[in-house]
């Protein structure tokens, strides 16, 4: 899960709203039950307890990975990945790119900007704040695009994928702010997964020294902002 602080300064904090969505879907999770179904009435509890507005609350990406007996089931909403090795050896990712579909001119402006050299300056912030207003506009709207907010409809909108349990190896889940690191670096997601806890903390260690010491002006891999948050989840956990 990665989360996003709303602009009201009064609605309850990006942390609290994705630590409240992660118990809840910790209490719903079964080996049944559609994820999408989950999801919604994870949101509408969370919206609910923390007397959220559509549009005006915290919002969070979520990725979602189960196994259950003979199937494993994966759902993604917002821009996180998830990316699965199979056992013919094969890649496969299941990703939720609606949100870069937003505004394209906006974000083709910043994005050139900081390919070109001009870095994080003034005139990059204005540009982010024009594109944020369109994100806000098209969150959660049909023909935009669906997060985990105030709105339980957006769990109807989640990316799913189904697969045969024995058919997969492994698999990461990951916020974007480490998969472009790492696509960027072309580590190998296969390499990622066979880590344990401290290998996937020195790795994430790396991703940011890498864009404070190499990157800092965001040219070589333009972003939005020098540093996301980064997430990473193996499973199954160093059982290659």
């Amino acid at each position: 899960m990665d989360g996003a602080t709303a602009v009201t300064p009064s609605v309850p904090s990006a942390e609290r709203y994705v630590d409240a969505l992660l118990d809840d879907l910790r209490r719903r999770l079964d080996t049944t039950t559609d994820l999408r179904t989950i999801l919604g009435h994870a949101i509408a509890a969370v919206s609910a307890d923390l007397d959220l507005v559509p549009g005006e609350g915290p919002s969070s990406t979520v990725a979602l990975l189960r196994w259950a007996e003979d199937v494993v089931d994966a759902a993604v909403l917002g821009d996180s990945t998830i990316v699965l090795g199979t056992r013919d050896g094969t890649t496969e990712r299941l990703t939720d790119d609606r949100l870069a579909s937003i505004a394209p001119e906006q974000r083709r402006a910043y994005l050139s900007r900081l390919a070109a050299g001009a870095g994080y300056d003034d005139e990059h912030r204005r540009l982010l704040v024009g594109l944020q207003n369109h994100e806000r506009d098209a969150r959660n709207t049909p023909g935009g695009y669906w997060i985990a907010e105030a709105d339980s409809n957006a769990a109807d909108h989640a990316e799913v994928r189904r697969y045969r349990a024995d058919d997969v190896r492994w698999a990461v889940l990951a916020t974007d702010g480490a998969q472009r690191g790492i696509d960027h670096l072309d580590r190998r997601w296969a390499d990622v997964a066979a880590m344990g806890d401290t290998e996937l903390t020195a790795l994430l260690d790396e991703l940011h020294r890498w864009e404070a010491e190499t990157d800092p002006e965001g040219k070589q891999l333009p972003r939005a902002k020098r540093h996301d948050d980064k997430t990473l989840v193996t499973w199954p956990p160093n059982q290659l």
